[in-house]
């Protein structure tokens, strides 16, 4: 996504028009329409200032990701009763066909008892619940997969 569509995006989500903007910026319309069409950039002072009118970070602005913003939004008003209700392995699978298929080939139970002991070690060693001994242990998961993609190797270095 580029910085204008980044602008556009942010804006929009707040709901504010280009004249409501630039009112508050102190800046003409036709202002804030050339940085949303990538014809200009405002400078950092301007940026900072939209950051904190669309109530995102400078960072969030630049790299605005409406798709990710919605699913965030998504999962802030899911209920728990309507997550219990949801078979995350078929959605995924959709996305993730592997995640439909993996268990006539994989010896679940070697990697399952693995895992609990894993989750047992972190609710003893440093008193999660259940629950958060999950999430910390599927955080780990995905940051050590996040370093073996990106170095290359397959491997942790």
């Amino acid at each position: 996504m580029n910085l204008g569509n980044s602008l556009f995006q942010a804006r929009k989500k707040c709901g504010l028009s280009q004249e409501e903007v630039a009112e508050k910026l102190g800046v003409s319309r036709q202002t804030v329409s050339k940085w949303e069409t990538d014809e200009t950039v405002p400078d950092i002072r301007q940026s900072k200032k939209m950051a904190v009118l669309y109530h995102v970070s400078l960072d969030e602005l630049i790299d605005f990701d409406l798709d990710f913003r919605e699913i965030q939004d998504a999962i802030d008003r899911t209920s728990e009763e309507v997550e219990a209700k949801i078979n995350w392995t078929n959605a995924w699978g959709k996305k993730y066909p592997i995640l439909l298929k993996y268990q006539a080939d994989v010896n679940i139970p070697n990697y399952a008892r693995r895992i609990n002991i894993m989750l047992d070690e972190l609710k003893q060693d440093y008193g999660f619940s259940e629950q958060d001994a999950m999430l910390v242990l599927k955080d780990i998961l995905y940051n050590v997969w996040k370093n073996r993609k990106s170095n290359g190797t397959g491997k942790n270095v």
